[in-house]
This record gives structure tokens, sequence and C-alpha cells, in this order.
């Protein structure tokens, strides 16, 4: 392909298309038809994304590319990055937004705790926790709301408990991360939200000095910050980074499958009555890459003059990797558009890639593995209490996802 130059300087930002865009209302699993059509030009598109030209990158092949190039930096402090963080200029960066060796120094801190071995010894805790919130919505009654019932109750119980919060705290937790993650937010609003967010953990990291427990924040305070290798305030923001991932991320990927096979009745019945792991599992890996939550999230910005997919992207110049558009790549997936649970699903961008893949891939998996087959067998007759139009979706916020998703059984 024959590299193209940017128009960085001359970019008309009202000719530029907005992203993420409107999705079609008749096909609201699949990402705008605008992002996917980008695949197909020459070079990369540029979008506005929160009032900034950025390059999207759109192609599988180049998101792996990019991803895994030492020059394209996840460094949130360079200048042109895009969503530079919010709140005070004081606060330190999280290890997502680092490069190494700084990023794997502290990341290393944290990858004992979110093994796969680890992840699978926690699977009959996973399972009591299913179960006990699945009696309570059971016992609220019909409809319901899977959304608040079910699918922010369970990943946000398990990462409560791993790093050590107060589930009782979760309310004031999802509002403040939903204003972080909200499109219509101001910045000013979003500064509030993560300074009340970084207050009270600070307020727990001094707990837990005095009266630590078994979990991640007292393992770090009394194993990291006591020998000096970091201070608290890291602790705070790597441990509101994870709590943030840990229960947006996931609750979202539950309601969303369970609409996603409810519209797919054959597909659920299979999953409702196998006691086939590897069916389940392979399931779970291609909701992953079929509905591909993240949107605005894998952001990156050029150290240095570099080629990507083609463009020529100068330092500077902010990237961001369309990762709903490089899963139905038709160049790397096989009728990319279709929802195939017996489809080879290894290598999908759900998680990201290289250095920066997700660090809690292993819970989130393991979460959805038992989430959603044990809704759908302990509710046999699950299904929608409104009709499909009625279902509100998260089309404003850094990840999509259903808002309420009203069901009767």
């Amino acid at each position: 392909m024959s590299t193209t130059h940017p128009t960085t300087h001359t970019d008309d930002a009202a000719a530029l298309p907005t992203f993420p865009g409107v999705r079609d209302a008749r096909c609201p699993f699949d990402p705008p038809a605008e992002h996917t059509g980008w695949r197909e030009r020459e070079g990369l598109q540029r979008a506005m994304l929160h009032g900034e030209p950025v390059w999207m990158v759109s192609r599988f092949a180049d998101i792996r590319e990019a991803l895994n190039d030492p020059r394209i930096s996840a460094d949130s402090t360079r200048p042109g990055f895009p969503q530079a963080q919010v709140g005070s200029g004081e606060m330190p960066r999280a290890f997502p937004r680092m490069d190494d060796p700084e990023h794997a120094r502290l990341r290393r801190m944290l990858t004992g705790d979110f093994t796969v071995k680890r992840m699978e010894q926690l699977r009959p805790k996973i399972q009591e926790v299913v179960d006990g919130i699945l009696d309570e919505m059971i016992s609220q009654g019909q409809p319901a709301d899977l959304v608040r019932g079910y699918a922010y109750p369970v990943p946000s119980v398990m990462i409560s408990l791993l790093l050590g919060v107060p589930y009782s705290d979760h309310e004031f937790f999802q509002h403040h991360s939903e204003t972080l993650i909200s499109h219509g937010a101001a910045p000013e609003e979003k500064g509030v939200a993560i300074m009340a967010l970084f207050q009270y953990l600070m307020e727990l990291v001094a707990r837990k000095e005095k009266d630590p427990t078994d979990d991640i924040i007292s393992r770090l305070v009394h194993e990291r910050v006591a020998t000096g290798e970091i201070d608290r305030e890291t602790v705070v923001m790597n441990a509101l980074t994870i709590l943030f991932a840990g229960h947006e991320t996931t609750a979202n990927m539950i309601g969303l499958s369970t609409l996603t096979l409810l519209r797919n009745p054959d597909k659920l019945a299979r999953i409702r009555d196998t006691d086939d792991p590897a069916l389940i599992a392979n399931t779970v890996e291609e909701l992953l890459r079929y509905l591909t939550i993240p949107q605005d999230v894998v952001l990156r910005v050029a150290s240095e003059d570099i080629t990507v997919g083609g463009q020529l992207v100068r330092a500077g110049e902010a990237l961001l990797m369309n990762m709903p558009a490089g899963n139905r790549d038709g160049a790397f997936f096989d009728r990319p558009d279709e929802f195939d649970i017996d489809r080879n699903t290894r290598g999908h961008l759900a998680f990201g890639y290289g250095i920066h893949q997700c660090l809690g891939q292993a819970l989130a998996r393991v979460e959805l593995q038992i989430a959603l087959p044990t809704l759908l067998r302990r509710l046999p007759g699950l299904r929608l209490a409104v009709p499909m139009e009625q279902v509100m979706f998260r089309t404003d916020l850094s990840t999509y996802g259903v808002r309420e998703l009203p069901i009767a059984w």
C-alpha cells in the first residue's frame, strides 16, 4: 500500500465524521457501517473524537501492528495524547497510560492477582456470588431489569472482593464511573468525579495501613508502599483503574450478551442445555469478538513520524484503535458479521493486543462463562419484557451496552 500524507493542519473539523457514530437501530449489535467501511479506504481515516481530530486505525492487521510498535505511545502525558487525564495534573497516572519500562514495573505488581490459574481457582466463589445475586433478582419478582439486578452486581461484587473495596459503596462508584466514560459529561464534571473517587480510595488506603485484610489494596500497601517501591497515590490510581474496568466492561458484556442470545434462540438453547465447558468458553469468545464493546478506549499518540496502514502519521498526532471494526475485518475472520459460536475466535481484539492487553481478561472470561449459562439454566423461560425497539442502548459511553434490559421468565 502506498503511503498517503496527513492533512493535520488543514482538517476541516465540520467535514470530519464524529466517532463513535450512530448505529443502525435495525442492527444494534453491529458497529456503524461508516466505521467498518473505513477499512476499505486507502491509508487511515480522520475523525473527530471529543472535539479533537484523530487517526482511526480500523483494519485488524493495522491495529495489531500499531499496538505492537513502541513508537506509538500509551503515555498520556505526551503532547497530543487524546483525552488527557481529567482532574489534577498532580495525580499519578495508572499503568495502562504509561509506556515501558514503568508500565511493566507497575503491571508486574498486579499480574499475580489476575493469572488464569488464580481466576480458575475463583470459580466456586464466582458461582456462589452469581447464584446469590440471581436469587435476589428472582425474589424481587418480574419483570426485572437484568442490568441493575444482575449484570452490574456480578462483576461489581467480585472486583470489590478482590480489591478490598466495600461493595456497599458500589452505587457511589457506579455513579462517578459513568460520569467518567460519558461522552456528554463536561470536563469539570469528570474532574469532580475522579477527585471524589480518588479521595475515597485514599481514605480506604489509610484504613488498610492500620487494618489490612486479604485483598489487593492491603497487599500493595504493606508489600510495595512500605518498601518505598510506590506511593499511596499510585496504589489509589491503579486500584481505581481496576475497579472501574472490572465492573463497567463485564457488566455491559453480560447485558449485551444476554440480549444477543435472546435474539438467537437456537444458540441460546445450545448454551442453556450444554454441559460442555469448551462450547461455553468459545461462545464467550465469540460474544467478545462479535460485540467488541470498547468504543473509544484504546488511545495512542505517535512519538515520532511513523507509517501506519500506509498512512504517514506525524509525531504528536493522536490515534484511536477502532476495535469494533477490527474484530469485524473479513481479512482475518470469515463471515465476520455473523454470530457463530462454533467459529475459531483465536486472536480477537476485544481485550486489546500487545503489552497493554487487558490485565483482567481472565477474570472477565470466567465471570461470563459462569454468569451467562447460569442465568439461562435457572430461567429457561427467559424473554424480553418489552419490544426490542424499546431496549435502550448505551451509545453515549466509551463502552457499548444496554442501559436497561427488562426481562421476564
